[in-house]
């Protein structure tokens, strides 16, 4: 198991290694993290806009079946999603956030989540009144820790303004090409933690045949790397640090994953300090991911990286114009 955590809130501690469930389905969930689970993993993300609860849930009681695994050695996130008028959706209120999150616990089978978030910040008055009842349900008990994601540092200060206590978390789309460092900064200096998401975005399989063009653009925006993850990765491999670490337990037969781009972006985001969230439906390479404990990369690498950032990303919070500011 890994003991690689970060403390969130009060007697809440987030394991660095959680695995994502986007873009899956029911089936797909279940079978993800009754296998993430059987190899080490310990968190789990997932959302009510994945439409995927009830997968993840089912894969959850399979692996503590399977495992002998409590809950409370589980650390289980979801998140609201808001509604959009812009979208044709009805906005969450202060009351249907908190009715959201029950039915959220239906289908995960859970009578509570570690960590609830709002999904995305949509207007101003209805992110108050959903953080409001995200604080309510922290208080009955439902999520131990609540936090935002796609937020911005306005969107954040606003919360303090009316009167609200700072989230926890703020889950964002973080790797070398999109860093966010402002952003990053001001999570630091108010205590909240960064959650990284598409961590792989740079590898050219990120999301095949899931791409809307704004992923592909970014490659395309006139810089190169010219292979720099790829070159650093085989020098972690020719050191010879390619030990799956506790998961080798898990797992007959001698290691075959070597330093891959994958864990190398990974273990970026690991090594300061930020959970991180692959996702993959394949065993083999559900095992490969987490594996970001074994070995660190060097001052001289992490200050290349620190270079390679291209601004904006293109998740929510940077590439969609019906988020209000």
């Amino acid at each position: 198991m890994h003991t690689n955590t970060r403390t969130i809130a009060p007697a809440v501690d987030i394991p660095l290694l959680g695995f994502g469930t986007y873009l899956m389905s029911d089936a797909q969930a279940a079978f993800g993290v009754e296998t993430a689970f059987g190899l080490g993993y310990r968190h789990v993300d997932t959302a009510e806009f994945y439409q995927n609860e009830e997968g993840v849930g089912a894969g959850l009681r399979a692996a503590m079946a399977a495992h002998q695994l409590s809950r409370s050695e589980l650390f289980v996130t979801t998140k609201l999603l808001p509604g959009n008028a812009a979208w044709g959706q009805t906005p969450k209120t202060t009351a249907t956030t908190i009715t959201s999150l029950d039915i959220s616990l239906r289908k995960l089978g859970l009578d509570h989540v570690d960590l609830y978030l709002i999904h995305a910040p949509f207007q101003k008055d209805q992110r108050i009144a959903q953080w409001r009842g995200l604080v309510e349900l922290q208080q009955q008990g439902k999520a131990r820790a609540i936090g935002v994601s796609n937020f911005n540092v306005g969107h954040i200060e606003e919360l303090v303004a009316a009167g609200l206590p700072l989230p926890a978390v703020n889950q964002i789309e973080l790797h070398p090409w999109s860093q966010k460092p402002t952003l990053v900064k001001f999570l630091d200096d108010n205590g909240i933690t960064p959650i990284a998401y598409s961590s792989l975005l740079p590898l050219s399989t990120w999301r095949t045949g899931h791409d809307d063009g704004k992923t592909a653009a970014m490659r395309d925006d006139g810089r190169r790397d010219d292979g720099v993850f790829k070159v650093m990765a085989a020098k972690y491999e020719a050191r010879g640090d390619t030990r799956l670490g506790a998961l080798e337990a898990n797992k007959p037969g001698p290691n075959t994953y070597g330093i891959s781009e994958a864990r190398l972006l990974l273990r970026w985001a690991v090594q300061q300090g930020w959970p991180v969230l692959p996702a993959s439906r394949k065993a083999e390479r559900i095992a490969e991911n987490a594996d970001v404990f074994s070995f660190a990369i060097d001052a001289d690498d992490m200050a290349t990286m620190a270079t390679l950032d291209r601004g904006k990303g293109v998740a929510w919070g940077d590439s969609d114009p019906t988020l209000a500011p």
